[in-house]
């Protein structure tokens, strides 16, 4: 059984990737902006204890549904990015 959520994330990208902050803020395909504040969330622990110029070598996956850090040999897929709760 297909989902809404994923309906919906099937259908979105990746496009850009910058950081502000402490925030990763991930341009999508349909035009939105996610910004996730990294270092509080225990998944992406791994991203918060990088280096800045580890966190500025990003590649997208092919089709940009996902961001890949090669020096840190880890990724995080746009899906996961748009399915996360609030943290409020």
């Amino acid at each position: 059984m297909t989902t809404l959520l994923e309906k919906q994330t099937d259908a979105v990208s990746a496009k850009a990737v910058r950081f502000a902050g402490e925030r990763l803020v991930v341009e999508l395909s349909d035009g939105r902006e996610l910004s996730v504040p990294y270092k509080k969330i225990a998944w992406l622990r791994w991203l918060a204890k990088a280096t800045p110029k580890q966190r500025a070598n990003w590649s997208l996956e092919p089709g940009g549904y996902a961001i890949y850090w090669d020096d840190l040999d880890d990724g995080v897929e746009i899906c996961h990015l748009l399915g996360m709760e609030s943290l409020s």
